[in-house]
Formats: C-alpha cells, sequence, structure tokens
C-alpha cells in the first residue's frame, strides 16, 4: 500500500519509549502503526481492538480466512497475505510499523520478528497487550493465570465457576479460546479474569501483575518451537512473576516448587501446594477420600476446611487422579480471591467438564471407550493411562519433537492393543518396539500425511479404521482409549475434530 502524503512524517513521531510507554486504555493509541502477525481468534482480536483505538493496523497472515479477511475490511484494517515463503511478507519498510504483535504459536526466529527486533522496534504478545489495556472500564478486574502442561484449560474453568459460585463477576480467557482482549473490552468489566496462558503467551508475557498465578505440572512439551526443555520450562515459570497474593503450585512436581522458589513476587505473596496426599499448612489435598483446604483457613496450622468428596467426584465422572489435581488446584485459587468452602462445594458439584477431556462414550459388549483428544502431550496421556487398568490405546498424531519412550515403558503392563495413528507413526512405532514388543498393534497408515493434501472424508476414514481395529483388539473389560500424546493438525483440524471423528466412528459400530 502506497504511503499517503504527509503520513510518514507521522509515523516518526511515535518513538520506541513512547511505545513503551503506552501502558493504559486511556493513553493515546491514535495514528501507532501496528502490524499483527496472524489471523486467527487472537490476531483478529488485537487487530479490532487496536483500530478501536484508532491505531493504523496491518494483518499479515498465510493461509486464507475469507470470513475473518471480509471482517478485516469492515473495521477498517489493513490486511496482507504472506506467500507461502515466509521471507515475503510484504514491503514492511514501507508500512513503517513502530510495534508488532504476534499471535501465539509463531516461532520466535520468524522473520517479522527477527525483522522488527533488528531495528529495534517492540515486539509483544496479545497478553502484554491486554494487561496495557485492562483499564478500559473502572471495573478493572484481577487476574489469575494458569499454565502447565497438562489441564489447565479444566483447571481455568472450574476456576472462573467457582469465583462465579463466590458473587464474584469473572470469565474464562486467553489460550482456552476467548481471547483476553475481548473479554477486557466487556462493558460491564469484570472482578476477575482467569487467564489460561500457553508455552507460547508465556514466552511472550512481558512485565505483568496476576493476583494469583499457578503452574499445574511440567513435562517435556512444545521443545521444537523453545530450543529445548530448558527453554520450556523458562516460559512456563514466568507465570509466577511479580505475583501479588498466591503462588499455587503442585507439590509432587518439584519443578513448580522450583519454579515459586525462584520467582520474583510481591512482598507478601504466598505459596501454596496442592497435592493428592495430606495436605500441610498452606497446602490443598486429600485425607481419607476427603478434599481438605488448609491454605486459607485461620487456624490452617491446626484445623483445615472440608470441601468435597472423592465419592461424589466420582459420581459426576470427574475422580481420576488429575482430575482431582485439578479439582484442588482451582480450588486454591479461588480461595485465594476470597470465594468461601461452601461455595467452592456447590461449584464443584454442578462443573460439567467440556467433550473430549477423558470424556466417557458408555460400553459396548463389555468393552468401555474413553475420549481424551485433548491429551495431545505424553504427560496428559499419562493421566489417562494411569486412570486405567486394562487399556486398548490410539495413540499418534505431531509429536512436536517429544520421545514418547517412557511413556511407553510406564504403561506396557497395562495395554492389552495399540492401534497406532497420525504422520509421525515412526517414533511411535519404535517406542512400542523397544518397550512393549509383546502388545499386538496395528498401524493405520492414510493416504497422506499432510492434513492439507487430505481428500475430503478422508480424516474420518482414518478414524473410522482405527475404532475397528482397537474394537477388534479389546476384549470385555478392556477400555478402548483416545489418548494420542500428541497434535492433531497432521490428520484433522484440531483436537475437537479428531475427538468428534473419534466418537462418530465408535457410534457406527452399534
Amino acid at each position: 500500500m502506497a504511503e499517503k502524503a504527509g503520513e510518514h512524517v507521522n509515523q516518526t513521531e511515535w518513538t520506541t519509549e513512547r511505545v513503551l510507554a503506552l501502558s493504559s486504555w486511556h493513553d493515546d493509541w491514535a495514528g501507532l502503526r501496528v502490524a499483527v502477525l496472524g489471523l486467527g481468534v487472537t490476531g483478529f482480536s488485537v487487530a479490532d481492538t487496536l483500530v478501536e483505538l484508532g491505531s493504523r493496523v496491518r494483518v499479515i497472515y498465510g493461509a486464507p480466512d475469507p470470513d475473518r479477511e471480509r471482517l478485516l475490511d469492515v473495521i477498517g484494517s489493513e490486511r496482507f497475505r504472506a506467500d507461502t515463503n515466509p521471507e515475503q511478507l510484504g514491503d514492511l519498510a514501507a508500512f513503517g510499523p513502530d510495534l508488532v504483535i504476534v499471535s501465539p504459536g509463531y516461532l520466535p526466529d520468524h522473520p517479522l520478528t527477527s525483522w522488527a527486533a533488528q531495528r529495534g522496534i517492540p515486539v509483544w504478545g496479545d497478553i502484554e497487550l491486554g494487561w496495557r489495556l485492562r483499564d478500559k472500564t473502572a471495573r478493572i478486574a484481577d487476574w489469575i493465570c494458569i499454565t502447565g502442561t497438562n489441564g489447565k484449560t479444566t483447571t481455568t474453568q472450574l476456576t472462573a465457576h467457582m469465583l462465579v459460585a463466590g458473587g464474584l463477576r469473572a470469565t474464562p480467557a486467553g489460550n482456552i479460546g476467548t481471547p483476553i482482549l475481548d473479554a477486557l473490552r466487556d462493558p460491564q468489566g469484570y472482578d476477575a479474569i482467569v487467564v489460561e496462558l500457553s508455552s507460547f503467551q508465556l514466552a511472550r508475557l512481558g512485565e505483568i501483575s496476576p493476583y494469583a498465578s499457578a503452574c499445574l505440572n511440567f513435562a517435556d512439551d512444545h521443545l521444537d518451537w523453545h530450543g529445548g526443555v530448558e527453554g520450556y520450562w523458562t516460559a512456563k515459570a514466568k507465570v509466577y512473576a511479580h505475583t501479588q497474593v498466591a503462588c499455587v503450585y503442585n507439590r509432587a512436581d518439584a519443578e513448580t516448587e522450583r519454579m515459586v522458589e525462584e520467582a520474583d513476587v510481591v512482598e507478601g505473596a504466598r505459596a501454596v501446594s496442592f497435592g493428592l496426599d495430606s495436605p500441610p499448612p498452606s497446602g490443598f489435598g486429600v485425607v481419607e477420600g476427603i478434599l481438605i483446604d488448609r491454605g486459607f483457613h485461620a487456624e490452617r496450622h491446626s484445623e483445615a476446611y472440608e470441601l468435597v468428596t472423592v465419592d461424589e467426584l466420582a459420581e459426576r465422572g470427574i475422580a481420576a487422579p488429575h482430575m482431582v489435581q485439578n479439582v484442588l488446584a482451582a480450588s486454591a485459587l479461588a480461595r485465594a480471591r476470597g470465594v468461601e468452602p461452601a461455595q467452592i462445594a456447590r461449584a464443584i458439584l454442578d462443573f460439567v467438564p467440556d467433550a473430549h477431556r477423558a470424556q466417557q462414550l458408555g460400553e459396548q459388549g463389555g468393552v468401555h471407550w474413553v475420549d481424551d483428544s485433548k491429551a495431545t502431550n505424553a504427560h496428559a496421556a499419562d493421566a489417562s493411562l494411569r486412570a486405567l487398568q486394562r487399556v486398548v490405546w490410539i495413540v499418534g498424531g505431531l509429536l512436536k519433537g517429544v520421545d514418547i519412550g517412557e511413556l511407553v515403558e510406564a504403561h506396557a503392563h497395562r495395554l492389552r492393543g495399540v492401534v497406532v495413528i497420525g504422520a509421525e507413526r515412526a517414533g511411535v512405532l519404535a517406542a512400542l518396539e523397544a518397550h512393549a514388543p509383546q502388545v499386538p498393534r496395528v498401524e493405520i497408515v492414510p493416504e497422506t500425511a499432510q492434513r492439507e493434501s487430505v481428500p475430503a472424508g478422508a480424516a474420518g476414514e482414518v478414524m473410522t479404521r482405527a475404532v475397528q481395529a482397537a474394537a477388534s483388539l479389546a476384549s470385555e473389560g478392556d477400555t478402548v482409549l483416545l489418548a494420542p500424546a500428541a497434535a492433531s493438525m497432521d490428520q484433522f483440524t484440531d483436537y475437537p475434530d479428531r475427538g468428534r471423528q473419534f466418537q462418530a466412528a465408535v457410534r457406527e459400530l452399534e
């Protein structure tokens, strides 16, 4: 797009110092030139917000998205679709961005971010932008931030549900699907926003100050993106930085405890643990089948609050060990914000987990079927497998640089059969050969390994074949578990699509 007369002169008025000083919705954002990388739900929310503030926005993206492209035209944002060669991102020098906002998932060394860094142009993620804009309404929400390799979506939903039960106006946002900027622009405002943070968002977090924070667990994941386990750990640990009231951690996971120990927090912030054992003072745990709060009881050294029983959780299908941990973590976060134990108990007992998260599909011929398509990494699959005794396991997809050998070795004794799907089957098959050679297995070979080349209906056909193979391997008393330990985008749109295809294929067996 050609420069209009006078525009470049106006652009030069924006110095890096002036950009970095923007810290309020009520600051002057007009005329700021912003390049936004990505046209997913997050990228569009960024563009929509900044256009509302009077900034000049250009969105740079790859895959076509006709609906959002039309919306960009409606709101008045510029757009540029990059070629398949990522080096060709348009004439950014002509646009002259003062600021670059990067959607989650784009690699740290993406050509646009590298281009900006070389020129000293600030590069933010959507969470940093949201923190700066959190005061649109007079009701400025406290942020309760949650991350972890596994369980963060369920815990985020549970925490928000508990806060609402406690009489607060609260909502989940962030990586859970609703962009933080959409929540912040709600005209009524919120008392609290429960922010699910992926490691990608944490890597570009900026300096925020959560009211309370939690890292639920830590295991290898996204190592290809972060350049190794240390980079991944460093990103996850950022969730605790500058926490004001409570750092909630998993006392059975030494890495989350180390994150809290090394965190630079606001003076007076407390460390509050959770776990499946009897809790110490300042902890949440389980005693004789009862979930216990010793974290916020005034007499926590000698007394405790009772929340709910494990039997009550079992009646609602959320008594698997990893789900109990999620409940305890959410309870700790909600208690930090002042929700009473009785209100938390009511919230737990009317909570309904989302689909595709250890979702029970019923029984056919004495064989149970469970959809845990949300298990997109080895840590999540490990939690699902541990809850069962005899399993026919459907596994595979995009492994994201993780070796699942330890996962296979840990659960070889409970496997009655394995069905291997996905583009990266070689790593799964090698792990099975090394650690579970005696277990029968079936490899589902697709017509193509690339999702964009799969003919219409082929993804469903792959899952139909996988379910039929699993049924042939299963005996009465077994559970067929879809817990792929891998991302889904090689053969499916996303993990819900994978789960839907699985459930449809199970129904076809009836």
